[in-house]
Protein backbone atom coordinates (compact mmCIF):
# COMPACT_ATOMS: atom_id res chain seq x y z
CA UNK A 1 0.00 0.00 0.00
CA UNK A 2 2.77 2.47 0.92
CA UNK A 3 4.63 1.75 -2.32
CA UNK A 4 1.45 2.44 -4.34
CA UNK A 5 0.87 5.72 -2.48
CA UNK A 6 4.48 6.80 -2.97
CA UNK A 7 4.23 6.01 -6.69
CA UNK A 8 1.04 8.08 -6.98
CA UNK A 9 2.65 11.01 -5.13
CA UNK A 10 5.80 10.82 -7.25
CA UNK A 11 3.76 10.82 -10.47
CA UNK A 12 1.74 13.85 -9.33
CA UNK A 13 4.95 15.64 -8.26
CA UNK A 14 6.63 14.98 -11.60
CA UNK A 15 3.79 16.70 -13.48
CA UNK A 16 4.84 19.97 -11.81
CA UNK A 17 8.61 19.29 -11.94
CA UNK A 18 9.27 21.59 -14.88
CA UNK A 19 13.06 21.23 -14.75
CA UNK A 20 12.93 17.41 -14.30
CA UNK A 21 15.29 17.74 -11.33
CA UNK A 22 13.04 16.30 -8.59
CA UNK A 23 12.01 19.77 -7.38
CA UNK A 24 8.78 21.74 -7.58
CA UNK A 25 8.25 25.44 -7.02
CA UNK A 26 6.82 25.82 -3.51
CA UNK A 27 3.94 27.83 -5.00
CA UNK A 28 2.87 24.71 -6.95
CA UNK A 29 2.69 22.39 -3.94
CA UNK A 30 -1.01 23.19 -3.45
CA UNK A 31 -1.66 22.00 -7.00
CA UNK A 32 0.28 18.78 -6.36
CA UNK A 33 -1.65 18.12 -3.15
CA UNK A 34 -5.01 18.85 -4.78
CA UNK A 35 -4.19 16.61 -7.74
CA UNK A 36 -3.90 13.80 -5.18
CA UNK A 37 -7.52 14.35 -4.14
CA UNK A 38 -6.69 16.31 -0.99
CA UNK A 39 -8.17 19.73 -0.34
CA UNK A 40 -6.40 21.43 2.56
CA UNK A 41 -7.27 24.94 3.65
CA UNK A 42 -4.69 27.67 3.00
CA UNK A 43 -3.52 27.50 6.63
CA UNK A 44 -3.18 23.69 6.42
CA UNK A 45 -1.22 24.11 3.20
CA UNK A 46 1.09 26.63 4.87
CA UNK A 47 1.62 24.20 7.78
CA UNK A 48 2.46 21.47 5.28
CA UNK A 49 4.99 23.70 3.52
CA UNK A 50 6.54 24.70 6.86
CA UNK A 51 6.86 21.04 7.83
CA UNK A 52 8.57 20.20 4.53
CA UNK A 53 10.80 23.28 4.52
CA UNK A 54 12.11 22.60 8.03
CA UNK A 55 13.72 19.51 6.52
CA UNK A 56 15.53 21.65 3.93
CA UNK A 57 18.99 23.01 4.69
CA UNK A 58 18.10 26.42 3.25
CA UNK A 59 14.96 27.98 1.79
CA UNK A 60 15.22 28.07 -2.00
CA UNK A 61 11.56 28.43 -2.91
CA UNK A 62 11.65 24.88 -4.25
CA UNK A 63 10.50 21.66 -2.62
CA UNK A 64 12.51 18.48 -3.15
CA UNK A 65 10.66 15.23 -3.82
CA UNK A 66 12.69 13.40 -1.16
CA UNK A 67 11.43 15.86 1.49
CA UNK A 68 7.86 15.99 0.17
CA UNK A 69 7.33 12.25 -0.28
CA UNK A 70 7.43 11.08 3.37
CA UNK A 71 5.32 14.00 4.62
CA UNK A 72 2.68 13.57 1.90
CA UNK A 73 2.67 9.78 2.28
CA UNK A 74 1.86 10.15 5.98
CA UNK A 75 -0.90 12.67 5.22
CA UNK A 76 -2.51 10.30 2.70
CA UNK A 77 -2.20 7.29 5.00
CA UNK A 78 -3.72 9.28 7.88
CA UNK A 79 -6.40 10.70 5.55
CA UNK A 80 -5.55 14.14 6.91
CA UNK A 81 -7.29 16.17 4.21
CA UNK A 82 -10.76 15.08 3.27
CA UNK A 83 -12.17 15.85 -0.17
CA UNK A 84 -14.85 18.51 -0.44
CA UNK A 85 -18.25 16.87 0.26
CA UNK A 86 -20.47 16.34 -2.77
CA UNK A 87 -23.34 18.37 -1.30
CA UNK A 88 -21.04 21.40 -0.92
CA UNK A 89 -19.92 21.08 -4.55
CA UNK A 90 -23.52 20.68 -5.71
CA UNK A 91 -24.58 23.77 -3.75
CA UNK A 92 -21.73 25.77 -5.33
CA UNK A 93 -22.73 24.54 -8.78
CA UNK A 94 -26.37 25.44 -8.19
CA UNK A 95 -25.33 28.95 -7.10
CA UNK A 96 -23.52 29.41 -10.43
CA UNK A 97 -26.41 27.95 -12.46
CA UNK A 98 -28.46 31.15 -12.34
CA UNK A 99 -30.98 30.04 -14.96
CA UNK A 100 -31.51 26.69 -13.14
CA UNK A 101 -31.02 24.70 -16.34
CA UNK A 102 -28.78 22.01 -14.77
CA UNK A 103 -25.56 23.02 -16.50
CA UNK A 104 -23.03 25.83 -16.76
CA UNK A 105 -21.62 26.83 -20.13
CA UNK A 106 -17.90 26.56 -20.69
CA UNK A 107 -17.73 30.32 -21.22
CA UNK A 108 -19.46 31.02 -17.91
CA UNK A 109 -17.24 28.56 -16.05
CA UNK A 110 -14.11 30.18 -17.49
CA UNK A 111 -15.48 33.58 -16.48
CA UNK A 112 -16.22 32.43 -12.92
CA UNK A 113 -12.81 30.81 -12.52
CA UNK A 114 -10.80 33.70 -13.94
CA UNK A 115 -12.76 36.84 -13.13
CA UNK A 116 -14.93 36.29 -10.07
Amino acid sequence: VVAEIEKKITEAFEVFDRESNKTVDARDIGCVVRSLGCFPSESELNELLAKIEEEEEESTGFIHLEKFLPVMTKLLLDRSYWPIPEDVLLHAFEALDESKCGYITKEDLVKYLTEE
